[in-house]
């Protein structure tokens, strides 16, 4: 399928174990799984049942080499938590027909539910020139969303990026991504503990363990005094 949509006030629930495959295709033919302003997933897998993304192809035998990337796209949430962008943003590659690519807002609060043992693999499909999905997109998400033990893995962009909010995410492992592993900018103030990169350098693929900005906007779109500030912090990171 294409686009999948989480509304306002629905709950998509998945259960231990469960493996989500995407389709391929890029472009408007992209698979993602989108989580809107006000809707909540809750995927809370076990260590002994993780709960998978990957592409339709994947015969999960540990066949599909580390870097095979590009395959589908991605999860993209979406909260009602602060950036420094100065108003509502649309994030890249949904369409702006409607509110549902929108996100930020003034409850740093916010739920958007539970990721717990959840590995995300060769997303990242190109939506248009230059702009692939992230592995995991948060966006505007509040520290009241639950986020540990995240695995992404051979994306074609970052692994786990950032748009402003306060969310934090304990136990990630970020593996050989096309760019960075991690990614935050627009004022992200959460943080999070035990996070690891793994880079694939010999290849010359992978950019940044770390690409940490305050603001990414190149039209000066961002709040007065562009607050908030990009305050995290990581505790144990390799």
């Amino acid at each position: 399928t294409r686009y999948v949509f989480v509304e306002s006030g629905q709950v998509l629930t998945i259960e231990p174990g469960t493996v989500v495959k995407g389709a391929p295709g890029s472009g408007v033919d992209a698979s993602a799984l989108i989580v809107t302003k006000g809707g909540q997933l809750i995927a809370d897998g076990t260590a002994e049942f993780p709960i998978i993304f990957t592409f339709e192809g994947d015969p999960l035998d540990g066949s599909v080499a580390y870097d095979t990337r590009g395959q589908w796209g991605g999860i993209i949430i979406l909260g009602h938590a602060t950036t420094n962008f100065g108003g509502a943003a649309q994030i890249e590659g949904i369409p702006t027909d409607n509110n549902l690519a929108e996100y930020g807002g003034d409850n740093d609060a916010d739920n958007s539910g539970i990721l717990r043992y959840v590995s995300i693999r060769h997303g990242g499909t190109e939506l248009g020139a230059a702009n692939e999905i992230n592995g995991l997109t948060l966006a505007g998400v509040g520290s009241g969303t639950t986020l540990d033990h995240i695995e992404i893995v051979s994306n074609l962009d970052d692994g786990i990026e950032f748009f402003g909010g306060s969310v934090t995410v304990d136990y990630a492992l970020v593996a050989f991504c096309g760019d960075d592993s991690f990614d935050w900018d627009q004022g992200y103030h959460g943080g999070g503990s035990n996070w690891l990169a793994v880079q694939d350098q010999p290849t010359g693929e992978g950019d940044r363990g770390g690409e940490l900005d305050g603001d990414d906007s190149d039209d000066s779109n961002v709040s007065e005094g562009e607050m908030p500030f990009a305050t995290p912090t990581v505790e144990g990171w390799t």
